[in-house]
């Protein structure tokens, strides 16, 4: 990773990205749909401009998950990676978890805090969103 990017991958690192240094944007969602994608309690995207994120090695395989969305992931080890929702046709949402670095980024918001799971009660003061920041 050099300053001017962001570098990452899936577990088996047959699926690399590059993407800017600069996220558009980077929050915790707490929607059902990356719970049960990831496996975890909640994920940590970053935003780019989908034609700022660059492959290297194997491109992601896509799941369309819901209407409107596609989910990309590494076929080999099963690593999820991306999001693309019609909502934001212009980018693409990378998991923090898979940069080489997560430190690069600070998240700065909570989103579908809605359908958070009872018993995560983060204490870091960000703000929570029913929805996606826009929805409220």
């Amino acid at each position: 990773m050099t300053d001017t990017e962001i570098t990452g991958g899936c577990l088996c690192k047959a699926v690399c990205y590059r993407a800017p240094a600069e996220a558009l944007w980077v929050a915790h969602c707490h929607c059902e749909s990356c719970r049960r994608s990831s496996g975890a309690p909640f994920v940590t995207w970053a935003g780019f401009p989908k034609d700022a994120v660059f492959w290297e090695g194997e491109p992601p395989r896509t799941y369309a998950s819901s209407p409107g969305v596609s989910r990309g992931f590494c076929l080999i080890c099963g690593t999820s990676l991306t999001y693309e929702g019609a909502r934001w046709p212009e980018e693409l949402h990378v998991l923090v978890a898979t940069f080489d670095d997560p430190e690069a980024v600070t998240p700065a918001r909570h989103v579908y805090w809605r359908e958070h799971l009872s018993w995560i009660e983060p204490g870091d003061g960000l703000p929570r969103f029913d929805g996606t920041m826009s929805e409220g």
